[in-house]
């Protein structure tokens, strides 16, 4: 299956890191999937992002 996700290269602090992976936990994700969370509610909240409807994934 191929992806269609971009990938980079992310430098973080080491504490950065370690409070992103313990939010990480709590909340069942991964670090990755943790970050991606954060990053579309923050450009939610600033308006710059839309998430998409739920009717867009029944086409």
């Amino acid at each position: 299956m191929a992806s269609n996700r971009k990938q980079f290269l992310l430098r973080l602090d080491p504490k950065l890191w370690a409070e992103l992976e313990a939010l990480a936990a709590q909340e069942l994700r991964s670090v990755n999937a943790q970050i991606e969370y954060l990053l579309r509610d923050s450009l939610i909240k600033h308006r710059r992002f839309v998430p998409p409807s739920l009717d867009d994934d029944e086409n």
